[in-house]
């Protein structure tokens, strides 16, 4: 659920209004550091030499300013590099000491010395005043043109500040036009990771990852733990304990509108970018967040990218189980010490019914939904991985009351709509999940009874047969069996749109009872026997021997699970 907040300081500011206003965080990215600035040319002809330095020269630098007077503290806004001959400053240590410190209060970002007018060497009491307080001190050990010098410095900050305007207008275009034109959250996780060349993910609220873009060969290792880590990384970043990940490894920009937060996009290490990797992520959360306000359904992004992790989970997309496991486990769907099943919905009642993850919490587990990847209608089966505490019942009742929970009648009123769920066997890690969403997806392909109201249970364990066929499906004799046997059939029905397989289907499915084939054919009894005979002629085959009927029903059911209809 969204979380509404009207605390101002936790609010996502626009780019290039970070902490500490203009120069603040959102800006830093696009300024010299200190040691960059002591590595020009202009620089180095006066020969400097770093008497304070180490992470003091990693300091941005606004601009440089020109002073040798003792009250320059005054005249300065924090961020500058001090120029001077020290020709003005007090000749007592104490108030050296003071003066350094003043220095400090106002935020300059290094002192820069030139040795000879005034001082053959920089005072004791000045290096050590600096290094106490951190500030990065250089001296020159010859005279250089300060004009020359400030020119060389300011033309850099200019340009890199120019290019990172150039750069942060481009971010900002693109992600406007993304949110203009209704992109879903995962491309826009995708842009975001191809601009800033590092992975991306967007979580909810309880650090679940709602989509993410990972390199394949290192999905399984960033997202190992994520929700234990992703709290740490949290609470480090709020000020509040060790999190396991340091706040710079992690880049953490919330994503709300409106005073409602939704989740958070997380940037993880990666190379700096001339926008700011801050800006371009907060672009990115703001892109997101005009989505999620047009909308306005709270659950869009969830429902979505369970959709895409069933879909790509079932068309084998992951490198590896173990990137897949991970990815799941991200998502909030337990694997390991719980029991699974793979669940197959079909029918009218389920075509608009409810979020199958609530309908599982309901019943004490968690549950991802997605369709068969290569069929998009409207009326295509709704395939559920289910997770259930281990050893929780999942008989026909609590399959009936995942049903009422999404929506479904369960009983059998003569007004009731035909509904089926299929469900897989019983799993206990990842592949046999797999296992389980195939035996119901073979399951959910077999023909209702014409009379079936509400909602119908049928189970992988009462069909031996389709389980069979299940764990033989890629043996490619099987394959050659079933279209062997079918061939007549097929070709029969290619030619002359006809519909064999669909009796042959219906007379297997009513094994001794041809009126009940008949009615489920929606042929009259007359039409049926010629359509059987017909069937018998072109196997050259007895259609009421036990051996025959076994053979073409485990046919069937291979050409059924291999996907042709």
């Amino acid at each position: 659920m969204p979380e509404r907040r009207e605390d101002e300081a936790d609010r996502t500011n626009r780019p290039g209004e970070g902490a500490g206003g203009p120069a603040g965080p959102a800006t830093d990215a696009a300024l010299p550091a200190v040691g960059e600035i002591l590595a020009l040319d202009a620089v180095a002809a006066g020969v400097p030499e770093v008497l304070v330095g180490a992470e003091a020269l990693d300091a941005p630098v606004r601009w440089v300013h020109v002073s040798d007077s003792a009250g320059v503290a005054r005249l300065l806004n924090g961020g500058e590099l001090l120029l001077s001959t020290g020709s003005g400053w007090p000749a007592e240590p104490d108030e050296l000491r003071a003066f350094v410190a003043g220095l400090v209060d106002v935020g300059i970002a290094g002192l820069v010395i030139e040795l000879g007018a005034h001082y053959r060497y920089v005072p004791a009491v000045v290096v050590q005043a600096a290094a106490e307080h951190g500030l990065a001190l250089a001296a020159l050990h010859r005279e250089v043109k300060f004009v020359a010098l400030t020119e060389a410095v300011h033309r850099r900050i200019i340009s890199e500040q120019t290019a990172a305007l150039h750069a942060r207008d481009e971010v900002r275009e693109r992600f406007t036009a993304l949110a203009l034109r209704g992109a879903p959250a995962d491309y826009i996780i995708q842009q975001l990771a191809q601009t800033l060349r590092a992975p991306v993910v967007l979580e909810n609220l309880a650090h679940e990852v709602v989509a993410a873009d990972l390199p394949p060969d290192a999905e399984e290792s960033l997202l190992d733990g994520w929700q234990r880590r992703s709290r740490g990384a949290h609470r480090l970043a709020d000020g509040h304990g060790d999190g396991g990940a340091s706040q710079d490894e992690w880049l953490i920009v919330p994503v709300e509108a409106r005073g409602i937060r939704w989740g958070h996009l997380v940037a993880l290490p990666g190379p700096a970018h001339p926008a700011g990797r801050t800006s371009v992520l907060e672009q990115g959360a703001i892109a997101l967040a005009l989505g999620r306000l047009a909308d306005g359904d709270d659950d869009t992004w969830g429902r979505i990218g369970r959709q895409r992790l069933v879909e790509h989970l079932l068309s084998g997309r992951f490198a590896a189980a173990g990137a897949a496991s991970a990815r799941l486990e991200a998502a909030g769907f337990p694997l390991a010490g719980v029991d699974l099943y793979g669940l197959v919905l079909g029918g009218r009642a389920f075509v608009a019914g409810g979020d199958a993850d609530a309908a599982a919490r309901a019943i004490g587990g968690r549950a991802l939904e997605g369709r068969p990847e290569g069929d998009p209608s409207p009326a295509s089966a709704r395939v559920v991985l289910l997770s259930l505490p281990a050893g929780a019942r999942f008989d026909d009742p609590a399959v009936r009351r995942f049903a009422e929970a999404l929506g479904a009648p369960t009983t059998a009123g003569a007004d009731a709509a035909p509904a089926s769920i299929a469900v897989g066997s019983r799993a206990a890690d990842l592949d046999g999940l797999l296992v389980s969403v195939q035996e119901a997806l073979d399951l959910a392909g077999t023909p209702l009874p014409r009379q079936a109201r509400g909602v119908t249970v049928r189970r992988s364990e009462d069909r031996p047969l389709v389980r069979l066929v299940t764990s033989l499906r890629d043996d490619h004799r099987l394959q050659e069996l079933g279209e062997r046997m079918l061939a007549p059939l097929i070709e029969y029905d290619l030619a002359r749109g006809g519909d064999l397989l669909d009796v042959l289907g219906a007379m297997l499915a009513h094994p001794g009872n041809r009126t009940a084939a008949a009615q489920a054919s929606h042929l009259s009894r007359s039409v049926f026997y010629q359509r059987l005979a017909l069937i018998g002629d072109l196997l050259d085959a007895d259609l009421d021997d036990g051996e025959t009927l076994t053979a073409l029903h485990l046919a069937l059911l291979v050409r059924r699970g291999g996907g042709a209809r």
